[in-house]
């Protein structure tokens, strides 16, 4: 396989046709896909991830999706790989782009330059919330369309998809419609303006670089309300104090963002159950069972 993918790699019709690729080593690249280090005789490092010919569209959204934040990002705090090529080969498709040494480091530019993307996203984003072509979230489908309205966004673009396939394997919600007209007037009360989002951002797409600055990657990029970003990275953990510090520092959050966080979080623990299944479908519904008593609390 690792010779057959460097034949295509190095070919006359691969991205790095006629180079010579010193060492093609694996690296960690997640579960969907594969990723390299390839090392060129003269030096250079490049960073590759492959899938299946026919997932070409899930790397093609990938690379459309960092350019996009790349277009807000500051570079002083915060890199965003620049992707190089995104083609289709002979039995696989592949993203290249420049190699990226990770450290460990105080995550304060990490905060700052997320902060600074939905800033500077949001002073000259679309009248509305959504994305113009289909993505992913993982896996999972991320399906286009645009709203003027964040809440029926939300429920209508993220929630709904996912819960229509969460039904398959079980998930059954007598009052769903409630539930849902309940979530759109909540919603409705935070308001929300468009911002460029990551949409993926747990701890383990993002770094810091060994000059200290910030790197996110693997987005599943829309614009939406900033809040479904920092929800997320309350989600599996791992981010500083600081980095909830640099982000502050730059456009700080509202002070009951937090009564939203768990509501934003359900779109991915649905789509984790959705893919994974497993512990994922229980963690479901505690999270419909808590929203739905956070929501019934409110309105009393």
């Amino acid at each position: 396989m690792e010779t057959n993918l460097l034949e295509q790699i190095i070919g006359p019709k691969g991205p790095l046709s006629g180079s010579k690729v010193k060492e093609m080593i694996s690296v960690n690249g997640g579960c969907i896909h594969d990723a390299w280090c390839l090392k060129l005789s003269n030096g250079e490092k490049f960073f590759a991830k492959t899938t299946l010919r026919n997932n070409f569209d899930m790397l093609n959204f990938e690379a459309s999706g960092l350019n996009k934040l790349n277009e807000c990002a500051e570079e002083s705090f915060l890199l965003v790989p620049k992707p190089l090529l995104v083609q289709q080969l002979e039995t696989n498709s592949i993203l290249l782009m420049p190699w990226l040494d990770f450290s460990k480091g105080n995550e304060i530019n990490l905060g700052r330059g997320l902060a600074l993307i939905h800033k500077t996203s949001a002073e000259q984003s679309p009248n509305g919330f959504g994305w113009d072509q289909n993505g992913y979230i993982g896996l999972g489908a991320q399906p286009k369309g645009w709203r003027k309205n964040w809440s029926e966004c939300f429920v209508d673009l993220r929630l709904i998809p996912q819960i229509k396939i969460a039904e398959k394997w079980g998930l059954k919600l007598n009052n769903l419609e409630a539930l849902l007209s309940q979530i759109t007037l909540f919603l409705e009360t935070s308001n929300s303006i468009p911002s460029l989002v990551h949409g993926d951002l747990w701890s383990g797409n993002a770094a810091i670089d060994k000059s200290g600055r910030g790197v996110i990657f693997d987005p599943a990029i829309w614009w939406a309300d900033r809040e479904v970003d920092i929800a997320m990275t309350k989600l599996f953990g791992g981010f500083t104090n600081d980095f909830y510090k640099g982000y502050e520092e730059i456009w700080p959050l509202p002070s009951r963002w937090e009564e939203r966080k768990d509501l934003y979080n359900l779109y991915h623990v649905i789509n984790h159950a959705n893919i994974f299944g497993g512990s994922y479908q229980n963690l479901t519904m505690k999270y419909i069972q808590k929203i739905t008593s956070q929501l019934k609390n409110r309105s009393n």
